[in-house]
């Protein structure tokens, strides 16, 4: 199952995508492949995409949702900003190989639907390209938000996929100061492009007028808050000594636990 270019004067960028013709539509077509769950957590990926449908029609390929499904298949989902949230279904027990090649063909039934190819590919995971190394598109994006390779169970390969990525890709972004001084030799075109905040989604926390949230209602201050996450990349040595240092501050950690045994969270009455 191969992309190939077609000849064509009127337009340039047509292709046979898995025995189909498809070529430039109104919009350009941004897909991006993340190893993130879109409905997990609002982070990132989010943020950016968000803005970005403002000018392209935004398409995300999530990781494979494995075993809930008997049979090889798309879920597809519209969500806020008209972005489509495109889930692969795997049947379980597929061999290594086996998932590759059911994921690139679900991949490029996503391209087919969509009736062209994408003008940018903007990839979260270099595990991706496993199945989508046969696209091409007029730009490649990199968002290297964290350093997947230390993440607890992370495969080895994605060091080599990684590699390749870095090699295809026209613009590379870290996700912080230390991811930049790591790759900063490996990729000519890298920008150091931290995250923030939600401005406007937090700033109605300090306009508000009224009680206080009902879940917070009867803390203490000073309040510290966290808002994310909570796994193995939190000190939660750190966490648990400050709040013994400090056991007038009361700490408020909203987020999922993933990954981590919740036994294992610190366990103090101003946590």
């Amino acid at each position: 199952m191969t992309i190939q270019s077609v000849p064509s004067g009127a337009s340039p960028r047509r292709a046979v995508v898995a025995g189909h013709e498809v070529e430039p539509g109104g919009r350009p077509l941004l897909i991006c492949l993340s190893h993130l769950r879109w409905d997990f957590v609002w982070q990132r990926p989010h943020h950016l995409l968000s803005r970005a449908s403002a000018d392209y029609d935004v398409v995300v390929v999530e990781e494979p949702d494995v075993g809930r499904s008997g049979a090889v298949g798309l879920r597809s989902v519209v969500r806020d900003h008209g972005i489509e949230v495109v889930t692969p279904l795997l049947p379980a027990g597929l061999r290594p190989r086996e998932a590759v090649a059911a994921q690139r063909s679900l991949l490029d039934q996503v391209v087919v639907r969509e009736g062209r190819e994408p003008d940018i590919l903007w990839y979260y995971t270099p595990m991706a390209l496993e199945f989508s190394r046969h696209l091409s598109a007029p730009a490649t994006v990199y968002d290297n938000m964290d350093e997947l390779s230390l993440f607890r169970g992370a495969s080895q390969r994605i060091i080599d996929l990684e590699a390749e990525l870095l090699t295809r890709a026209d613009v590379v972004f870290t996700g912080g100061a230390s991811l930049y001084e790591a790759k900063r030799d490996r990729h000519p075109n890298i920008h150091c492009f931290p995250s923030s905040i939600d401005r406007a989604h937090f700033v109605r926390a300090r306009r508000a007028r009224g009680d206080r949230p009902a879940d917070q209602a009867g803390l203490p201050g000073p309040r510290l808050g966290f808002f994310g996450v909570i796994d193995e990349r939190m000190d939660l040595a750190l966490l648990e000594a400050t709040a013994s240092l400090r056991p007038d501050w009361t700490f408020v950690m909203i987020g999922p636990v993933v990954k981590i045994d919740p036994g294992s969270l610190p366990r103090r009455d101003n946590i």
